[in-house]
């Protein structure tokens, strides 16, 4: 294998625990502290890439990698619902909502569709096949789960059955022709010694 992806999910925030769409809102302390005490557990990497968003730039820095900022690794825009809670969209917009959970070509008003987010993943990928060594990502839930319906080649359906925790860790692997997925939702546990470079 000549090219290995590690992409972790940022650390949560005020509106991930309260079910919203997400703002570029900061992480909330716990997050920070928890992401802290990964550090030295990641293997060596020869690049680190971070989304632009506020909570995974912090992420990386809780991390103490220095990762330079990937657009093509940036959340799902949702438009006009960020900031909102799922359940205020859903009793305000039910329609929008239900063709968003089954259409991946709905969007939010002004904002990004899933098959947008899995065009980006797809495209990172592609991308990265073509450069050796390893990279780690720092990312969102949602281009992580369109970034596994790439490899598995599975739909885009298959998203809705993907579940991405906060400060996890999926590992993906290329010979420079395809992807294979390693590991999905791996955590660090808080006794872990530092893995080797």
């Amino acid at each position: 294998m000549l090219v290995r992806l590690t992409m972790i999910c940022n650390g949560a925030t005020a509106a991930t625990r309260r079910g919203s769409f997400p703002l570029d809102e900061p992480l909330e302390p716990r997050s920070l502290t928890q992401a802290k005490a990964m550090r030295g557990t990641l293997r060596r990497a020869d690049r680190a890439w971070t989304a632009p968003a506020l909570r995974a730039r912090q992420t990386a820095e809780a991390l103490s990698l220095d990762a330079s900022v990937e657009p093509l690794l940036a959340d799902q825009d949702h438009g006009s619902w960020a900031g909102k809670s799922f359940e205020d969209v859903q009793a305000q917009q039910p329609g929008d909502i239900a063709a968003w959970l089954t259409d991946p070509n709905a969007a939010p008003h002004d904002g990004e569709s899933l098959a947008d987010v899995g065009r980006r993943a797809s495209e990172l990928m592609d991308r990265l096949m073509a450069e050796r060594g390893h990279t780690i990502a720092l990312t969102h839930a949602s281009v992580i789960r369109t970034a596994i319906v790439h490899v598995l080649r599975a739909p885009l359906a298959a998203y809705w059955k993907i579940d991405i925790e906060p400060l996890s860790i999926t590992d993906f692997r290329s010979d420079g022709r395809r992807w294979v997925l390693r590991a999905c939702g791996v955590t660090t546990p808080k006794s872990a010694k530092p893995l080797r470079p």
